[in-house]
């Protein structure tokens, strides 16, 4: 009776930490895939970077991977979205070093002897 609880234990463990994760991330990623419409930045499987421009008939996407250079790609190639980055304009804000880095020197901080 005790090893038929502990293995009861041990699959109850093992699909909590294994198998009910893995599911949730399957359902993530298929919510993904049916969200992808036209203008959406995506990354493939293969690594490439492209733009959809449509979904032709067989649910296939069609994307612009540079310029005037059109790809089909299946639907379940893709690997992500790539969000756009909204830190672009918090990058150009920051200071320069220079106006970091404070000039003013106490009289009392020792000094470097350098030879």
């Amino acid at each position: 009776m005790a090893t038929l609880i502990l293995l009861a234990a041990m699959f109850v463990l093992l699909w909590a930490l294994l198998i009910r994760p893995q599911r949730q991330r399957q359902q993530k990623h298929q919510q993904l895939l049916g969200s992808i419409e036209p203008g959406d930045e995506i990354l493939t499987v293969g690594g490439l970077y492209g733009i959809v421009q449509e979904i032709d008939d067989e649910d296939d996407l069609v994307a612009e991977i540079a310029d005037g250079i059109h790809v089909r790609i299946a639907r379940r190639a893709v690997a992500g979205v790539v969000k756009p980055d909204e830190d672009a304009d918090e990058e150009e804000s920051v200071t320069d070093s220079e106006e970091i880095v404070s000039t003013d020197v106490p009289e009392d901080a020792p000094t470097l002897d350098r030879r």
